[in-house]
């Protein structure tokens, strides 16, 4: 009775929050808001959010920039604990591109913020698109910007360094650059990452430096110790994807989503 009431009231909170403005500022009632798709809300056991962008230095008066937020999973959290003071860019995929998977997808994202205008009022989208060099947010306007599980498709597409670059470029001196990504065995090969889309941490933290990025801190919050790494499709084997449909479902379903790097880097302030 009192772990319901609990969440009631927590789920009461994340309701005022979106509705108040100042409010907002409550990280852990945004995300325990009602604005939450269920499906999306399952994976925080495995995303740690709260964690994650406390590690990451995320405060509700910034300007952040979401690199190719999808589906939109952190920006039910990132939108409305911006609230009134902060502003969410979010870089999602060309407006012009040829692909269908991102003109749908980028289609669905436009039309989550537009079902819910208190929520996301503060969201602006702009375009992630490396090799076009096009502006993710005003160049040295950010504080942070932020990338989930998202290297190993730069690396498939060979422009990982441009992505780190344009970060670089959209940061105010000293401000943040957080990575997540599923995490590979040190001494995996470069072919190896973009196959499974596990990249090694040193790997990331040198294309961050090559870039001009510091790295000031890593979290182990999103380590997962039940995941080798080495599975027949990859990170796409593990949940959420499982691939492999019912085939060693259960087995897949128990580790759970994969072992992530949590790395916090800054742009150096001069």
């Amino acid at each position: 009775m009192t772990i319901n009431i609990k969440k009631s009231l927590l789920a009461l909170a994340g309701a005022l929050a979106l509705a108040g403005g100042a409010q907002a500022a409550d990280l852990n009632s945004v995300i325990k808001g009602d604005h939450r798709s269920k499906e999306y809300a399952a994976r925080d056991q495995y995303r740690n959010p709260a964690e994650t962008l406390e590690f990451l230095g995320i405060k509700p008066d910034m300007t952040v920039v979401e690199i190719t937020p999808g589906g939109g999973w952190y920006t039910e959290i990132l939108g409305p604990y911006l609230g009134e003071k902060g502003k969410l860019y979010a870089a999602h995929f060309p407006e012009d591109s040829e692909s269908s998977y991102y003109q749908s997808s980028l289609k669905n994202f436009k039309d989550k913020l537009a079902a819910n205008k208190k929520a996301y009022k503060n969201v602006v989208v702009t375009e992630f698109s490396p090799q076009t060099g096009r502006e993710i947010a005003p160049a040295g306007s950010a504080d942070a910007v932020v990338t989930f599980r998202n290297v190993h498709n730069w690396m498939y597409r060979g422009y990982e360094d441009k992505a780190f670059a344009s970060f670089y470029n959209a940061l105010k001196p000293g401000g943040i650059l957080g990575v997540v990504e599923h995490r590979a065995k040190p001494g995996t090969s470069k072919e190896d990452m973009v196959e499974s889309g596990y990249v090694t941490q040193e790997y990331v933290i040198e294309v961050a430096k090559k870039a001009g990025f510091e790295l000031e801190e890593v979290s182990e919050v999103n380590a997962n110790p039940k995941d080798t790494a080495k599975h027949p499709k990859g990170v796409w084997t593990l949940p959420p994807s499982l691939q492999l449909g019912d085939e060693d479902k259960d087995k897949y379903l128990a580790i759970g989503e994969s072992d992530r790097m949590t790395l916090r880097f800054r742009k150096p302030k001069s």
